[in-house]
């Protein structure tokens, strides 16, 4: 009976996981699903803001509208934030890290709008783990040089070699997994909620949305991007 309950349940539980078309590619069926409709939604709503953005402070004026100052607002907080991680080396990094912030932070609320989070789907994160990995070992051989890497991988000693790395093949899965299960964890149980609950969800789980999707995303945003800023760092002065 237990078991009919919960199959019967399960049925009405949304995750939002949804094919919008397939389409045949190299004999294979290719699914758009709603992630990707999703990303890119994310994607349009970053890059007409940039144009927009762009645009006002292009032709600036002596007194500042109220979009002028959200920009530059923006602006300012992210070069202060990865400034006063990164240092010297912040200006080479600021795009690319305030880039992700802004659409991490933008993927994880889109809850509140209707949305399934892109990051609640791991082939977005783990993309986003792989290009931070590719940065810091980038930067690794280009400050460091091959002798530096290889001398940092046998410290302290060259029989720690392997487990050096395991930790650095760690970095992309680690970045990766700790974004999506606490992202996709808000997600399943906002469905559950509405799923099992829907007579009485009325109101009240807004305030499930201000945590899961709010602060939850917005913590979750500044801890990858803390994180990247902090192996990126550690890759460039390592060995000086």
């Amino acid at each position: 009976m237990g078991q009919g309950i919960m199959l019967s349940a399960s049925q009405e539980i949304d995750f939002m996981i949804h094919g919008v078309f397939s389409y045949e590619l190299f004999g294979q069926t290719v699914w758009i699903t709603t992630t990707h409709v999703c990303v890119l939604i994310v994607m349009l709503v970053i890059i007409g803001f940039s144009i927009a953005a762009g645009r006002a402070v292009k032709h600036a004026s002596d007194v500042p509208g109220t979009f002028q100052n959200i920009a530059e607002m923006v602006v300012e907080m992210l070069d202060k934030m990865i400034g006063g991680v990164m240092g010297k080396f912040s200006p080479g990094f600021r795009n690319y890290i305030g880039t992700i912030f802004i659409f991490i932070l933008l993927s994880n609320i889109s809850g509140l709008f209707g949305l399934r989070p892109p990051t609640a789907d791991y082939g977005v994160t783990l993309a986003l783990g792989i290009i931070t990995f590719t940065l810091i070992h980038f930067n690794k051989f280009k400050h460091q040089k091959v002798k530096g890497v290889i001398a940092g991988l046998c410290d302290p000693w060259p029989i720690w070699a392997p487990i050096n790395v395991i930790g650095d093949v760690a970095v992309p899965i680690s970045l990766s997994l700790r974004l999506f299960a606490n992202v996709l964890s808000g997600t399943v149980m906002l469905a559950l909620v509405y799923g099992l609950l829907s007579k009485i969800a009325i109101v009240w789980p807004a305030a499930l949305h201000v945590y899961f999707d709010l602060f939850s995303g917005a913590i979750q945003t500044y801890v990858f991007c803390m994180l990247t800023m902090t192996y990126i760092t550690d890759a460039c002065t390592t060995g000086e």
